[in-house]
């Protein structure tokens, strides 16, 4: 087999599904005609350093390390022969191919245990409710960090599940020690990855390898790469793009980085591809490439053929997963977060709704890029066309819609269009929690398959939400998060600290809110992080607005994005780290609530000046927002059955329609006057989804007065028909 571009994605991102770049290529170029074959080697080296030869080779190595060893590393080597001998049966049941071996792990005396299990009583009530086959995954990835603990002291201290040599990828301004580490010989990590590479390289045969490069925790492992590829194959060249580039390499200058790529690419991929291999194949000149830096004379430099554009999301063709080893990826578990658990555990087929953000006015992101700031929706039928082919060839259902924040909009016509067409699929999304999200949308939302969400509830505090320029409030926030969860959506909630200005009271008062949401149910995973000014950014381009300074104005040679900065007005936010998350863990499992907040720190801290019950107000105030005339009117549930009854009070006889509605869980029956009920189950159908015409609330209105009826308002908003949308009849 032989394809002229080999699309690879270094080591390491996640375990469980592949990065979603080289697929995604891979479909554009199947567009163009040209062959491409792509390979995650994050996962193939993983397997080989996890199986039995391989961990044979890691306890051999391990034995001869002449450092000091403490008493977890002397464990582990003493029980060398248990791991090997379970190595294969584990990673065979994390791969789904032996789900039986559950009831074994589960008993706690098949593997052997090392220092990551020293808390599992303590998370015994974070556990206690978790299936049989969850429980087995925790204990297996419990021991998978054991044996990574063992490779970091022993053998590769760059070593990590989804990361390598992050810390030296991570805002390197200069590129002294990538090229130091560069220049040693093959590590342990490498000497596995390289041997994979080599194998790939001899079968695909490519002109153009492309390294797609997400993270900084893949960037080395792509320069080994790199630098393995022009030694051995000094005719093939070598592109690297992806995140890591277009957030941190725009000002790149030192030109010793392309002794390991000959070409890197900027912002979305496929016309800068599609021009290498013209230029390579001799089609077209290297004056005429698109967003790519070369080396010119021993001089980096930038070109960018704006004669050449962009292509139109439904030009760019469906992503495509053939040759990633798709049955071989491992589900883990190693947190009790419910999102991210989502994130690590099955395998998600990734695609995106938009290219871009709707929104793109949050300051603290990088809404000066592409990838941000050029907001290009595509449409639902084309977004299932995509979903049918994904699940074709897969044999996959589950869809993560890698999107910035998906548009309501969008989101919408999108679940539409998968009930229209019978899709069977589970999802989840990025969003904004805006006002959009309404009940009915939200129940709508979920008939579609969707099972959770995650947005940017940020600093919960609607000073600093509006500093961010977010375009919600807290009260916003809570009354969206209500309503995904009583559809039954999960809710999970990216939190921050450390935004410019943040008091310490502004902090505690955040925490107070997050606890409240956390107590009123309505939020059930979220995940704090501190605030990193990055340099695309508002708040990075013109620090002195938001009244922080950068400590130094330098602009590195390498990688430009993370901006070290002072916030002299705010907090010491430092302190607030350990506490804000150890009491987010608790209130993730449902306890602590009642604690004074001061208990999760061991600094003072203020008092809140949040009433204990300001959620709960918030949300049992009612909504007294009223439809607009332009609103849709969908019913998504069966045909109700219809019986007409006469009724007889004081001498007087009246007719009635009793109307029977079924869900999958529930059967209600109402009564309204005769010629209404026939009205009604007369208009359902054309509600339908499957009805090419959609029927707006205006257009109900008209049906209704047509019919001879007056009091349109009284008899639709209020019972019995008011209650309709747990059976399906969702205004939009």
């Amino acid at each position: 087999m032989s394809a002229t571009v080999f699309l690879i994605t270094p080591p390491f991102t996640q375990l469980n599904t592949p990065y979603p770049a080289t697929a995604y290529l891979k479909g554009f170029l199947n567009t163009k005609g040209i062959t491409a074959f792509q390979a995650d080697l994050g996962i193939e080296v993983t397997l080989a350093l996890f199986s039995k030869t391989g961990l044979t080779n890691i306890f051999s190595t391990a034995e001869q390390w002449t450092g000091e060893k403490n008493d977890n590393i002397r464990r582990i080597l003493a029980l060398k022969d248990d791991y090997i001998n379970t190595i294969d049966p584990v990673i065979a049941f994390l791969q789904g191919k032996d789900p039986t071996l559950a009831h074994l792990i589960c008993k706690r005396n098949y593997l052997p245990e090392a220092s990551r299990f020293s808390h599992l009583d303590d998370l015994h009530w974070a556990f206690g409710a978790m299936g049989m086959q969850d429980k087995a995954k925790h204990l297996a990835t419990m021991y998978l960090e054991d044996l990574s603990d063992l490779v970091t002291t022993c053998i590769d201290p760059h070593f990590g599940f989804s990361r390598y040599a992050e810390r030296m990828g991570r805002s390197a301004n200069s590129f002294d020690e990538l090229y130091t580490a560069l220049q040693q010989p093959l590590t342990f990590i490498d000497t596995i990855l390289i041997d994979i590479l080599s194998k790939r390289m001899e079968q695909v045969q490519p002109k153009l390898v492309a390294l797609s490069v997400p993270f900084p925790g893949n960037l080395y492992a792509s320069l080994r790469c790199g630098q393995w590829i022009k030694q051995h194959y000094p005719d093939v060249k070598v592109a690297m793009g992806g995140g890591f580039a277009n957030t941190e390499l725009r000002s790149l200058s030192d030109p010793r980085v392309f002794e390991f790529y000959d070409f890197i690419t900027l912002d979305d991929g496929e016309a800068p591809i599609e021009n290498l291999i013209k230029h390579i194949t001799g089609t077209i000149p290297a004056e005429e490439l698109k967003r790519t830096f070369l080396l010119s004379d021993g001089v980096v430099t930038y070109i960018n053929n704006k004669a050449c554009t962009d292509y139109k999301q439904g030009q760019v063709g469906t992503p495509d997963y053939s040759d990633l080893l798709l049955k071989d990826y491992i589900s883990a578990i190693e947190v009790t977060n419910p999102m991210h658990s989502l994130w690590s555990d099955g395998r998600w087929n990734k695609l995106t709704m938009a290219h871009g953000c709707y929104w793109g006015k949050c300051t603290f992101c990088d809404i000066s890029l592409d990838y941000i700031s050029a907001y290009e929706p595509i449409a639902a039928s084309l977004l299932c066309d995509r979903i049918e082919e994904i699940v074709a060839q897969t044999g996959q259902t589950g869809f993560h819609f890698v999107d910035e924040a998906a548009p309501p909009a969008l989101m919408r016509a999108l679940a539409l269009e998968i009930i229209r067409r019978k899709i069977n699929i589970s999802w989840w999304t990025n969003v904004r929690f805006e006002r959009s999200f309404t009940r009915d949308l939200c129940i709508l939302l979920r008939e579609s398959g969707c099972i959770a969400v995650s947005g940017g509830l940020e600093v919960a505090s609607d000073r600093l939400l509006a500093l961010i320029n977010k375009g919600i409030t807290v009260a916003q926030v809570a009354k969206v998060n209500k309503n995904f969860t009583q559809a039954g959506i999960m809710v999970h909630a990216y939190l921050m600290y450390g935004f410019p200005t943040q008091t310490a009271q502004e902090t505690i008062d955040s925490l107070e809110m997050v606890r409240q949401m956390f107590q009123a149910g309505i939020l059930q995973s979220a995940f704090w992080h501190q605030f990193a000014m990055t340099a695309h950014s508002p708040v990075g381009l013109e620090p002195e607005k938001y009244k922080v300074k950068k400590v130094t104005d330098t602009i590195g040679t390498f990688a430009n994005n993370d901006i070290v900065h002072t916030d002299p007005t705010g907090a010491d936010h430092e302190i607030f780290s350990l506490g804000l998350k150890t009491s987010l863990l608790n209130y993730m499992n449902g306890i602590g609530y009642d604690l004074p907040l001061q208990k999760w720190f061991d600094e003072k801290v203020p008092k809140t000046t949040i009433q204990p019950d300001y959620i709960t107000s918030l949300l049992e105030q009612e909504e007294l927002a009223t439809a607009k005339p332009t609103a849709k009117v969908v019913w998504l549930g069966k045909e109700p059955t219809v019986e007409f009854v006469t009724k007889s009070k004081k001498g007087n006889t009246w007719e009635l329609a009793s109307l029977t509605f079924y869900s999958k869980k529930e059967t209600a029956e109402i009564k309204v006057d005769k010629e209404q009920g026939k009205w009604l189950a007369g208009i359902l159908p054309h509600l339908s989804p499957n009805n090419p015409k959609t029927f707006t609330l205006q257009d109900v209105r008209e049906s209704y007065e047509q019919a001879g009826f007056d009091d349109f308002e009284l008899f639709w908003d209020n019972k019995p028909i008011s209650t309709l949308y747990k059976f399906g009849l969702l205004t939009l």
